[in-house]
């Protein structure tokens, strides 16, 4: 099947700067970045003036940005790299991909620098098969199709909505997991995409992620805090929490979400020993997140990212908010954020620089 063309005027790139000196990371994806136009929202914890190099078509948010668009008295934070979802917000294309400021870009098998932009717009522009897996992956790419055995009437397949690349060298494990193992690295380039079945959950994270904004823009949002959180991954689950929505939301709306190509070089950050003082809440969290996301059922009458959104937070309010204020507070959070996400949408103001 043909790709569906996209305009490169259809897609942001949206990198959450947690460091002040960009250089070396733009000039490492100048190749890859330079068709797109760039969002960067810098933490609004970090003091001074980012340091980007020349020849990007590129828009800085700042604290200041930040502040005439989200009212002070909301609970949602943009701290760290939470900030990346306020270059969500404020972007206006049908696609965004987004990529942290400590990721590089990778290499396959045979030392042959990949096109993670191509790689994650391929995924988004052909079709998902959540209802009936494919043993040779995504029959959709060069060279593969739908196995002996593959219902026709499902081969037309759904529209994907979220592609979700991996991580070469620091593979995203928890805290306890990379304490335990402290030298592993990931080094195994597999070159296969599949699509996530539906009912099916999976630990989303926003290192190196692509989307569909028109589609489920509003589902990617900051909601859930851990007490003391950190700044570094192995500090916070926000984006888990996040990509349990966002999967539940698209089995419910039946499109698709990809997982596998493409791949990023992640560089190693932090101290997992310590970040599991600050992390341990979040993994026992887990264990009761999990069954809710796998029993949660939204109505018919739900036919919107946002309305789906606003019907789980109902649900979170109900049957979590009563064991853990922390459910509470993020069930409060995801109203807030349709709500911001509406009136941002409903805004023709200009920021960043």
């Amino acid at each position: 099947m043909a790709l569906e063309h996209i305009d490169d005027s259809e897609v942001d790139i949206v990198i959450a700067a947690l460091q002040s000196d960009l250089t070396s990371f733009l000039n490492a994806w100048r190749p890859l970045f330079s068709r797109f136009h760039l969002i960067i929202v810098q933490d609004p914890d970090l003091k001074g003036e980012l340091k980007i190099p020349q020849g990007f078509d590129h828009c800085v948010y700042t604290k200041s940005d930040i502040d005439q668009v989200i009212s002070p008295t909301t609970s949602i934070v943009f701290s760290g790299y939470s900030c990346r979802y306020f270059g969500y917000l404020v972007s206006r294309k049908k696609y965004i991909i987004s990529v942290d400021d400590d990721c590089l870009p990778a290499k396959d098998n045979d030392g042959n620098l990949t096109n993670a932009m191509s790689q994650h717009l391929a995924n988004l522009t052909t079709p998902a098969t959540p209802f009936f897996f494919n043993t040779l992956y995504d029959p959709f790419r060069e060279g593969a199709d739908f196995v002996r055995g593959y219902p026709f009437s499902l081969r037309i397949g759904v529209d994907c909505a979220l592609s979700c690349g991996l991580w070469l060298n620091l593979a995203d494990y928890d805290a306890p997991t990379q304490a335990l193992k402290p030298e592993h690295r990931n080094s195994h380039y597999v070159d296969a995409v599949m699509t996530v079945p539906a009912g099916t959950l999976m630990p989303i994270s926003g290192i190196n992620i692509a989307f569909n904004r028109a589609l489920v823009g509003p589902a990617l949002f900051p909601g859930l805090k851990l007490t003391g959180e950190g700044k570094l991954r192995w500090e916070t689950i926000e984006d888990i929490w996040c990509g349990m929505c966002v999967k539940v939301i698209c089995d419910h709306l039946s499109i698709g979400v990809k997982t596998g190509l493409p791949y990023v070089f992640r560089s190693d950050k932090g101290n997992p020993i310590e970040s599991l003082k600050k992390e341990w809440e979040g993994v026992k969290k887990m264990e009761e997140i999990i069954p809710f996301f796998q029993s949660v059922r939204l109505p018919r009458t739900a036919t919107t990212a946002e309305d789906c959104l606003l019907e789980m937070a109902k649900s979170v309010k109900d049957r979590l908010g009563g064991t853990d204020p922390l459910f509470a507070r993020a069930a409060e959070a995801m109203v807030e954020w349709v709500k911001i996400w509406k009136a941002a949408g409903a805004s023709h103001s200009t920021l960043g620089v």
